[in-house]
């Protein structure tokens, strides 16, 4: 097979966006979901406590069911497993608000979690793939479309929410419109298919040492995510005495800084290389950590969590292009770097509450702060997983590539046998 044509340059474009669109409906589910969550908890009829343990149903059914991505691609093929598994994901919308009390709450919440969890290896595997053979960053970008979708989901979320409108109906109508993109956009991706006598990846496997490694650096960078995202606002009320205006206003303006940083991320890592973009991005959010811990004034928190955003912005992003990138096994890296990043998400907030229920939010921070400076220390990591040579060689006049392992749509790739799949 060598020597086969495979795919051009507009091809691969055509691909990116379309990859680019699949995570913006996937953000979009999301945000949709998370601004109904006080509706969804009053229609249950849970307290606090209840929906604290309700929202970590859906961190354990990603964890569980990321593992069978890859052999779902294995077998249908890296387009259709995502089609499908992204069809599942945007019509799960509808379960939570359906659940009448905490058990159904629970269940509802565990399949929500688990088709994000399978939709999300499937389309950053699938990412993974456009930007080796477009031979250039495009996974920062890919998530920063994900924020974009969740600003859109959210705004969504919030006018239907001001209307007072059933969250039932809401979700109904979002999730058959979320449907309908996400199919045609799934339309444009790369439709790549595994060889006939590779052998199909582990339905559940440990994560390879490779993912470990890397997803060390994931987990440092969600973390500070996750902590400053949930508690930026409160942090300022409590410590600093701001009005909720204000403290509300921090966690958008956090929020912000990611997409933004995201969408502009790409150009960075292609000229200064992934390493040493992790490493500057831990400095300035370890430098906004300590403005964070030692602020006098709400604005030098605001600016301190602006910094944490700006310099984790691109963690996660790197950290599955550098698994995808690991071994000979993608989606089994890419699941065990999701895994662990879904499982620092999960933690991080109930983490920074019990330390700052022990000594103090300051402290609750200065943690941050110490998970923020690891970027600086372990970004080596990711230089291990270089983009590789083999692969698509794109021409610049956008005709037809060659390459000593093709892969074709239709045909096998040695980066997709695992099965492709945030």
């Amino acid at each position: 097979m060598a020597g086969e044509t495979v795919f051009g340059t507009e091809r691969l474009r055509r691909a990116r966006f379309a990859v680019a669109a699949v995570f913006c409906v996937h953000g979009a589910v999301t945000g949709s979901f998370a601004t109904r969550v006080p509706w969804i908890q009053d229609h249950a009829g849970v307290s606090a406590g209840q929906l604290g343990l309700a929202l970590a149903f859906p961190a354990i059914g990603a964890s569980l069911a990321m593992p069978l991505a890859g052999a779902i691609s294995h077998r249908f093929g890296a387009r259709t497993a995502l089609r499908g598994l992204l069809a599942l994901w945007t019509l799960s919308l509808t379960l939570p608000s359906l659940a009448p009390n905490i058990y159904g709450l629970c269940a509802a919440l565990f399949v929500y979690g688990a088709t994000a969890g399978m939709s999300d290896v499937a389309m950053n595997a699938l990412g993974v793939e456009v930007e080796n053979r477009l031979r250039k960053s495009i996974m920062s970008s890919l998530h920063g479309m994900w924020s974009v979708g969740a600003l859109l989901g959210s705004a969504a979320g919030t006018v239907a929410a001001h209307l007072g409108a059933d969250a039932r109906l809401h979700h109904l109508v979002g999730a058959i419109v979320l449907t309908a993109l996400g199919l045609v956009c799934c339309q444009g991706v790369l439709d790549l298919q595994s060889a006939p006598d590779e052998e199909p990846p582990p339905r559940f496997s440990l994560p390879p040492k490779s993912a470990l490694i890397i997803g060390a650096i994931g987990f440092c960078g969600v973390f500070a995510e996750g902590a400053s995202l949930d508690w930026s606002a409160v942090y300022l009320r409590d410590e600093l005495g701001s009005s909720a205006g204000v403290a509300a206003a921090s966690t958008t303006a956090f929020a912000l800084t990611m997409a933004v940083a995201r969408l502009a991320g790409d150009r960075v890592v292609d000229r200064f290389g992934a390493v040493r973009t992790v490493r500057v991005g831990g400095a300035a959010a370890t430098a906004g950590g300590l403005l964070v811990v030692f602020a006098p004034h709400p604005a030098v928190a605001m600016a301190g969590f602006g910094l944490i955003g700006l310099g984790v912005a691109v963690v996660v992003p790197l950290a599955f292009a550098a698994a995808g990138r690991s071994g000979p096994n993608p989606s089994q890296a890419i699941a065990g770097v999701a895994t662990i990043t879904y499982t620092s998400g999960l933690i991080a907030p109930s983490a920074i509450g019990g330390i700052a229920d022990a000594t103090s939010l300051m402290a609750s921070f200065g943690l941050v702060t110490l998970l923020t400076f690891g970027l600086v220390v372990g970004a080596g990591v990711l230089r291990q997983a270089s983009r590789p040579a083999s692969g698509a060689d794109v021409p610049a006049d956008g005709g037809p590539a060659t390459v000593g392992t093709p892969v074709t749509e239709g045909g096998a790739s040695r980066a997709t046998r695992s099965g492709q799949a945030s």
